[in-house]
């Protein structure tokens, strides 16, 4: 197995499904001729043509209510929105007609269509470019959410994105785009979405966490684990559907949770998950519930990102709070 980016595998995820179902098309602004502004999609319109890899205005709401089309009379398409922060203008496609369209057909049709988009901090950019805004769609029921942390996890709930009936919005992390490399196997897997992966067990209690901060908290987890304070570490993958069940059975046995994640604090998948630990896992906890997110502000621009950011020094103090009951 080669080692490689988070890059490379996405692109490997869609050169697999272009070459196993010509129903599969790739549209959005600058996918085509630019490969992307990350290039994730580079190369790709010289092999598939560009009846396939398509090139759009700049219109977010034409890219999603065209995708939304295209799924209803039979092409896969994988729409990419070229930020997370500009996906505002598709909210109405994607919450009141993708999400919608298999319920309020009563199951005749289906809309097999993933939106990707980079997303997260941690790379300077200006505004309307880190923002995390998963909360604000896993507000609406018929769409999965997934956010992987590493290249491995990457291709493989890609392909399972592609392939599954309904609408995905997979969610790539700028930050870790080409500073995360991983052995990743060359031919197709799948991952199941909705199922959480736990990259690290432990007994002392439990971090719960997605995308960017998870490289962080595998640091921090194997510090502390020098000091005989074993954490364990879950990486949700996906937001909506939330695995609930591993969170559970993990905070039977810690008695303890820490939820990170760089989205604003007020109504983020944190308070989800801290509310659904509280209705079905109250009596196994020996702590409060602690949460380590961005704040309630806009993301800001140049260096402030660090201190916004979950970082280091913010989660060791909960760690310790946590750990201090």
């Amino acid at each position: 197995m080669a080692e490689i980016t988070m890059v490379q595998a996405i692109q490997q995820a869609l050169t697999i499904e272009m070459e196993k179902d010509p129903c599969v098309v790739i549209l959005g602004e600058d996918v085509g001729r630019n490969g992307g502004v990350f290039r994730v999609t580079d190369g790709l319109i010289e092999k598939f043509g560009k009846d396939r890899v398509i090139d759009t205005p700049l219109a977010e709401s034409a890219i999603i209510g065209t995708s939304v089309g295209m799924s209803v009379n039979g092409l896969k398409p994988v729409a990419e929105i070229q930020f997370l922060g500009f996906i505002y203008e598709a909210m109405d496609q994607i919450a009141s007609q993708a999400a919608r369209m298999r319920f309020k057909s009563a199951g005749r049709f289906h809309v097999p269509m993933v939106i990707r988009s980079p997303y997260g901090g941690g790379v300077r950019t200006p505004e309307l470019h880190s923002d995390s805004l998963e909360a604000l769609f896993s507000h609406t029921p018929g769409l999965k959410i997934v956010m992987p942390s590493n290249p491995y996890d990457a291709k493989g709930l890609l392909i399972s994105a592609i392939r599954d009936n309904d609408p995905v919005l997979f969610l790539e992390p700028m930050k870790l785009y080409r500073t995360c490399k991983q052995e990743v196997p060359e031919g197709e897997y799948e991952i199941q979405i909705g199922k959480a992966h736990i990259v690290k067990e432990g007994h002392h209690a439990t971090i719960v966490s997605w995308g960017p901060p998870v490289q962080t908290l595998k640091k921090i987890v194997d510090e502390y684990e020098k000091e005989d304070i074993h954490l364990e570490l879950i990486d949700l993958r996906t937001v909506a559907p939330i695995d609930i069940e591993t969170i559970l059975k993990s905070v039977e046995k810690t008695e303890r949770l820490l939820i990170v994640h760089e989205a604003v604090k007020t109504n983020g998948i944190g308070a989800e998950i801290a509310a659904l630990v509280s209705e079905k896992g109250l009596f196994s906890l020996s702590a409060p519930i602690l949460r380590v997110t961005g704040y309630d502000t806009p993301y800001p621009v140049g260096t402030v990102e660090d201190d916004w950011l979950p970082n280091d020094k913010r989660i060791k103090l909960s760690v310790e709070k946590l750990l201090s009951y």
